[in-house]
């Protein structure tokens, strides 16, 4: 079987291939199957973002589909910035620039506590989907470290490791991330999905 990610975020694809990578099924991404469609993500939550998406590449494509929809919650700023992180301070902001920007906001700051939250949809052409949901707890710091990953990785300091997301090497942010944490919930989800014969 062969399941297609719907996102167009190369950063996302790379992660989530590794990860599921010991399953037995093909993973494509939207880019692989000519998928150029632009979808508004409207929802509230992260679930519903991940859910519109892998609904609308499912129904694209024909074939299974699998979204995510992930971000960054700040505690001192009311959970900002949400299910809006890939847009705060506006669309035209950089990675680098987005991090500035949230550096700026939380200037003099003494709470810094955050977390990342990853929501994982699978969609199936018969209409029905499955989710899973993931958490890494950290902290804001005041200067980026590190040059791996993207978004704000530079920095998110990862609880009890004493490094940023960046300064992880990719096989490490697996095992404790979010999204990884996310994925591997999803893996068990599908396979009981498998075994029960949904299609």
């Amino acid at each position: 079987m062969t399941f297609v990610l719907a996102t167009a975020n190369h950063g996302k694809v790379t992660e989530m291939r590794e990860i599921l990578s010991d399953l037995s099924f093909d993973v494509v991404s939207r880019d692989d199957m000519g998928i150029t469609i632009d979808v508004e993500e409207s929802g509230e939550t992260f679930f519903e973002n991940a859910l519109i998406k892998a609904e609308a590449i499912c129904k694209a494509t024909g074939l299974p589909a699998i979204a995510d929809d992930s971000g960054l919650v700040v505690k001192a700023l009311d959970g900002q910035p949400g299910v809006y992180s890939s847009s705060y301070g506006g669309t035209h902001l950089s990675d680098n620039e987005r991090c500035s920007y949230l550096l700026e906001n939380m200037k003099n700051m003494e709470q810094r506590d955050a977390k990342f939250v990853c929501n994982i949809v699978c969609f199936f052409p018969g209409g029905d989907y499955i989710r899973s949901e993931g958490e890494c707890l950290g902290e804001i710091i005041s200067e980026p470290r590190g040059n791996n990953g993207f978004g704000y990785d530079p920095v998110f300091l990862v609880s009890d490791t004493g490094k940023t997301m960046a300064e992880l090497a990719s096989d490490e942010k697996n095992k404790i991330s979010h999204r990884g944490n996310a994925l591997r919930k999803f893996v068990l989800l599908l396979k009981e999905h498998k075994e029960r014969g949904n299609r």
